[in-house]
C-alpha cells in the first residue's frame, strides 16, 4: 500500500543505499520516516517486525501469493493497519491475532480497542501485546501497566495470553543493557506478567537479537512460548535457548481481509493446540509441538 509507513521505509532506505541491519528509521502515524534524535523510534512508534525490518535491508521480503493457507493462520495489528474489518479478515482464513496494546509505561494504542472488541465479535481468537522499552523503566513496571491496559486474560475460549515483543527500538539494538542486566529485565516482566494474570507471557523476538542480547539465553525455554520473526519460506531460524516455535511470523506482506500489508503468522500445531493455548488447558504443549 503506497502510503504505509512500510513502503516509506524501505523505499528511503534502498534510495540512499542504506544497508546493514544496524540502520534504524522512526515511522510515524503518518507514514513518514524521520531519524529521531536518539536513533532510535519515537514512543509509540515501537511494533513488531522492527527487528526483523531492518535485517531485511537489501534484501527481498517473502510476498505471499495469492496467500499461504496452510496451517493454522493468524495476523497481528496495530494501529499501522488504521480500521479493520474484522468480519473481512474472519472469512478469509484467519482463526488468530494479537494486536499492539501498549509500549513502556505510557503508550497505549489508539486502535486497540477497537481491534479487541473488533476480532472478539467475529470470533477470532485474540490477545494483546506489549512494545518492550526495557532502556525507560523496569520489566516489573511495564508488565504491570501491560495487564492493567488490555493485557489481563481470561478463560473465554477466544483469549490468548499476553506477549513481549523484545527487540530493537531504541538507540542501541540491547536497549544499552548487558546481556545479564537484559535477562533479569525479561525475567522481571515475566514473573509479574504471570503474577497479574496467572498466564505465561509469549515471547516475540528474531533469533539474532535474543542471540545477541541475551546470548542465547535457555531461562524461558521451559517457561515461554517462542514467537518467532523470520520473514522466509520453508522453516524460521529459532533464537539459541528455545526448542521450538510456538509461532511464526514468515513474512510483513500479508494482503488479507483488506488490510495491506500486514504481518502473516502461523501457529505451529492444528486448531485445538491453539486453543488450548487460549484457555490454559493441558490437551496441547504448544511450545514443543515440532512440525
Amino acid at each position: 500500500m503506497p502510503n504505509s509507513p512500510r513502503f516509506y521505509a524501505r523505499r528511503i532506505a534502498t534510495a540512499v543505499g542504506v544497508v546493514g541491519a544496524t540502520m534504524t528509521l522512526t515511522l510515524t502515524s503518518a507514514g513518514i520516516s524521520h531519524a529521531s534524535p536518539s536513533g532510535g523510534y519515537g514512543p509509540g512508534e515501537g511494533r513488531m517486525g522492527i527487528s526483523a525490518e531492518q535485517e531485511m535491508v537489501g534484501k527481498q521480503p517473502r510476498q505471499i501469493t495469492p496467500q499461504d493457507t496452510s496451517g493454522v493462520q493468524g495476523i497481528d495489528v496495530s494501529h499501522y493497519q488504521g480500521d479493520i474489518n474484522w468480519g473481512s479478515v474472519k472469512n478469509a482464513g484467519i482463526e488468530f491475532a494479537w494486536i499492539k496494546a501498549t509500549e513502556g509505561t505510557d503508550f497505549r494504542d489508539d486502535k486497540f480497542n477497537a481491534n479487541y472488541t473488533g476480532a472478539y465479535d467475529n470470533g477470532v481468537i485474540r490477545g494483546a501485546y506489549h512494545f518492550a522499552r526495557p532502556a525507560s523503566s523496569s520489566g516489573a513496571a511495564q508488565a504491570d501497566f501491560f495487564a492493567k491496559n488490555g493485557g489481563a486474560w481470561s478463560a473465554d475460549n477466544l483469549t490468548l495470553p499476553g506477549v513481549l515483543d523484545i527487540e530493537n527500538g531504541s538507540s542501541s539494538q540491547c536497549h544499552g543493557l548487558s546481556q545479564s542486566a537484559m535477562r533479569n529485565w525479561i525475567s522481571d516482566f515475566y514473573n509479574t506478567y504471570k503474577d497479574r494474570t496467572s498466564r505465561d507471557v509469549v515471547i516475540y523476538t528474531t533469533a539474532n537479537w535474543w542471540n545477541t542480547c541475551t546470548g542465547g539465553w535457555t531461562g524461558m525455554s521451559d517457561k515461554a512460548p517462542l514467537w518467532v520473526a523470520h520473514w522466509t519460506t520453508g522453516s524460521p531460524t529459532i533464537p539459541t535457548g528455545f526448542p521450538a516455535w510456538t509461532v511464526w511470523q514468515y513474512t510483513d506482506s500479508g494482503n488479507i481481509g483488506g488490510i495491506n500489508p500486514v504481518d502473516r503468522d502461523k501457529f505451529n500445531g492444528s486448531r485445538d493446540r491453539l486453543l488450548a493455548l487460549a484457555n490454559n488447558t493441558t490437551v496441547a504443549s504448544p511450545r514443543v509441538d515440532v512440525p
